[in-house]
């Protein structure tokens, strides 16, 4: 594991203290998303989400993998400061408000 510095550590922390990207890897650390189904959880727009998930990658924190014309994101379970994201995601409340959102639309999702 690289040894990180401090400006890197608190420009990953800066990036953390955005709740909409926290609670972003809260749920990638449960599953893979798409782009749509994340608009369906945070209810905004196709574009502020992919904004969040372009900052997040950009800091290597995920992984995108195009299925088709959708983008799918993912936890970056290798990245330098997996193990960082990984100790505040245990201090933030559950998720699962969020995924039952999700399940409560997934006869409309058009993105599998």
């Amino acid at each position: 594991m690289k040894t990180t510095t401090l400006e890197e550590s608190a420009n990953i922390l800066k990036l953390l203290g955005d709740k909409t990207r926290l609670s972003i890897l809260g749920l990638l650390q449960i599953k893979t998303f798409c782009v749509c189904e994340l608009v369906d959880i945070f209810k905004m727009t196709q574009p502020a989400i992919s904004q969040h998930l372009r900052k997040l990658k950009d800091a290597g924190l995920v992984k995108e993998k195009r299925k088709g014309q959708w983008i799918h994101y993912s936890l970056n379970r290798n990245s330098d400061y997996f193990q960082l994201v990984e100790d505040i995601l245990r201090h933030i409340p559950s998720q699962d408000d969020k995924l039952n959102i999700l399940e409560q639309q997934s006869s409309k999702m058009t993105c599998k």
